[in-house]
């Protein structure tokens, strides 16, 4: 999918106050909606309707698969608005039936009164990395650069739980939103692997198939202001997996080793329901 495929998703389109149509693209992946996508049109749509504050914080549930091939809406209720903060609850709806729903926190500018960040891992540039030969199912593999000898495809490449990655989104544009947008979808596509590097035989390409995967919630921080044109590193990692779910965090850098983003995930990694396959009927997953 190139990045234009991926900023016409966040192209959205305002149907009344607060309400908007979203666009959809199909990932190959059972034909079903990226949770990085609906949480990136999230943030965008409520950027929109509070256009004085910037997103400071963004979580979503994904309770209800949602459809490529159907139209979706996008809801926005303003739970508050004041000078220095907003908060808005978004929620997807496709069908009649709610799908998703997220908490968005939005923010004005202030000045400093203490600063301290994490500082980025010390790693090879991205210029000093080959493209990514599989590519990724939400950008094309010029934009994607692996660190290490990682392949979370692979169901025999055994490793520790945890990856760092640099990606960018040319022609991206200077709207903040949509750059936290682009971020908030890359952010979304590694932990599950992460969570399965550990284990032998089951790499993400037996996910759908042998098991069942799935993003079950997504949150994300920003920090500073960022150019997604540039390279971005995703530093991030599985703390926990068991119990037929896992967790992951990650941080986000920009090239110069300034800290932009946090990222957290919930997943569902876990067998078929009493051990079948639900090919032909993946709305039921969840």
């Amino acid at each position: 999918v190139s990045v234009a495929t991926l900023l016409e998703t966040l192209d959205l389109e305002e149907t009344v106050d607060g309400t908007y149509r979203t666009r959809n693209f199909d990932t190959g992946e059972r034909g079903f909606t990226f949770g990085g996508q609906l949480l990136a049109q999230f943030i965008v749509a409520s950027a929109r309707t509070e256009q004085d504050k910037r997103v400071k914080s963004a979580h979503a549930v994904f309770a209800r698969p949602v459809l490529v091939e159907q139209e979706a809406e996008i809801a926005i209720d303003t739970l508050q608005s004041g000078r220095s903060f907003a908060s808005v609850s978004a929620s997807l709806s496709q069908g009649g039936k709610e799908c998703s729903r997220a908490l968005v926190l939005l923010t004005s500018e202030e000045p400093d009164l203490i600063r301290h960040a994490a500082e980025m891992p010390d790693v090879p540039t991205p210029e000093d990395l080959e493209s990514e030969p599989s590519g990724a199912n939400w950008a094309t593999s010029e934009n994607v650069r692996i660190i290490g000898d990682v392949d979370i495809l692979d169901t025999d490449c055994i490793g520790d739980p945890g990856m760092q990655v640099w990606m960018r989104w040319p022609d991206a544009g200077e709207d903040p939103a949509v750059a936290q947008g682009l971020l908030t979808h890359g952010s979304a596509g590694f932990l599950i692997g992460c969570a399965l590097r550990p284990h032998p035989g089951v790499g993400q390409s037996a996910a759908h198939v042998e098991f069942s995967t799935g993003i079950i919630a997504h949150s994300v921080s920003f920090h500073e202001l960022f150019d997604a044109r540039d390279w971005l590193l995703y530093s991030q990692r599985s703390t926990y997996s068991g119990r037929g779910r896992a967790y992951g965090i990650g941080e986000v850098f920009t090239r110069t080793g300034q800290l932009v983003a946090g990222f957290s995930q919930e997943s569902m990694i876990r067998h078929f329901p009493e051990g079948v396959s639900p090919a032909g009927r993946e709305n039921t997953v969840l």
